[in-house]
């Protein structure tokens, strides 16, 4: 039997960072001002699009699987694949059945363009951000720092930016659309420069912190991860004094060993990354920290990875993204020798999640009877009757009551779990 025809749906797999979450929410919005729907559960697509990534083994292996699926699932369909491991392994996925574009990352933005080439596309920008309650901005790309276990800068190209205009006409849109927080995301974000005109002064990421900030309407603004040798006194000016700022950072780590953060290439020491951290704690006792953590690299020792576990004790982090080392070829890092075993590499890896839960639960504690703002995000099947969301802080809290995504309320936080805090409802504030 012919598969019969399918007008104007679409569906959109996204793997990986957010800054792949907000080039895929460009797409959608593209695809829908052209008159195509998102596909309901069970339909079959017109169009699919695999935004893939290929940061770990795993991430690579999961991007060629959804390729594999949506072909499977959705006769006859169109399938354009981009991100880094379309970068990575092209001619690969050029070979899929269903598979009609590869679109490397350098033209990302036209991705929706190449499928309607007669057509006026719209701009490849964000005017929502589906299923989240904050919008994620991307205002930079690409990465200079080729840290040695990170095959990034070679799939993702040299580190360019946005202007702030630009930046600050897509913020406002997303306001308008009654988004109350925006956070600032990019590959390397501390190398934002504003996309300045040849002869014209480069803007600074605490320039774009302090125009966006001032934008009417913005209730909350975070910047995404940073390296801690990027957070200049301008920047943590701009954050711990701006009107509208977030008084919590992910602050990339990766090792708490200054030998493991050499071999790695990375441009800070455990000293700078403490001086970072203590610096803006001095400055806000409740400011709180994110960060992500590698585990076994190769060389890795028993007392670098120590290392690690202080440096998490000293901070206490509201959460660690834990990744154990995973080897991707044309990095230096793959030829390194004494690489660690995957028995101890599992062993360290339990060992960090068992650590941060804990750090996590001890950081809450010093915020129980307090009385924070509260952005609702989500409900969950298995808590009925609550809300999830975070304070300006990140602290994630549940309240119980009729409340929907995207609420911005008052609590006490009245009691401390693992799963978060509980929140008391006080008052509605927007």
């Amino acid at each position: 039997m012919d598969t019969p025809p399918v007008k104007k749906t679409f569906k959109i797999a996204t793997l990986g960072c957010r800054t792949n979450q907000y080039e895929s929410q460009a797409y959608q919005d593209q695809l829908i001002s052209l008159g195509y729907r998102p596909a309901a559960e069970g339909e079959n697509a017109e169009i699919c699009i695999v935004n893939t990534c290929t940061v770990t083994e795993s991430a690579d292996l999961q991007s060629k699987h959804d390729v594999r699926q949506l072909a499977k699932e959705n006769p006859g369909t169109q399938i354009v694949v981009t991100g880094c491991a379309a970068e990575q392994n092209a001619e690969i996925f050029q070979a899929y059945e269903g598979v009609k574009h590869v679109i490397l990352n350098k033209q990302k933005d036209q991705v929706v363009q190449t499928l309607f080439p007669e057509e006026e596309v719209p701009e490849f920008s964000i005017k929502n951000f589906d299923a989240h309650t904050r919008a994620f901005v991307k205002v930079q790309d690409g990465c200079n720092e080729f840290c040695t276990y990170c095959i990034i800068p070679y799939v993702r190209g040299r580190s360019r930016s946005r202007s702030i205009a630009e930046i600050i006409l897509e913020v406002k849109d997303l306001i308008a659309n009654g988004f109350k927080e925006v956070v600032l995301t990019g590959i390397n974000i501390g190398d934002f420069d504003g996309n300045p005109a040849e002869g014209s002064p480069a803007a600074s990421l605490a320039d774009l912190v302090r125009a966006v900030d001032q934008i009417p309407g913005l209730e909350r603004l975070r910047v995404s991860s940073i390296d801690p040798d990027e957070v200049d006194d301008d920047l943590a000016d701009a954050i711990l004094n701006g009107k509208h700022t977030c008084h919590s950072m992910h602050i990339v780590l990766q090792s708490g060993s200054n030998v493991i953060l050499k071999r790695m290439n990375r441009k800070y020491t455990r000293q700078i990354f403490m001086n970072t951290i203590d610096r803006l704690r001095v400055a806000d006792p409740a400011f709180t920290f994110t960060t992500d953590v590698i585990v076994g690299f190769p060389g890795e020792t028993e007392r670098d990875f120590e290392d690690t576990l202080e440096i998490m004790q000293a901070v206490r982090f509201a959460k660690v993204h834990m990744f154990p080392y995973s080897e991707r070829k044309r990095t230096r890092a793959a030829l390194m020798p004494n690489k660690v075993p995957p028995e101890i590499i599992k062993q360290r890896k339990q060992a960090i999640l068992r650590a941060s839960e804990q750090h996590a639960f001890e950081l809450r504690e010093q915020f129980v009877s307090q009385r924070m703002t509260v952005l609702t995000e989500s409900a969950h099947a298995n808590r009925p009757g609550e809300i999830t969301g975070h304070t300006e802080n990140f602290l994630t809290t549940w309240i119980a009551g009729d409340f929907e995504p995207n609420e911005l309320i008052e609590v006490d936080l009245i009691q401390n779990t693992p799963q978060g805090f509980i929140g008391k409802f006080i008052r509605r504030l927007t």
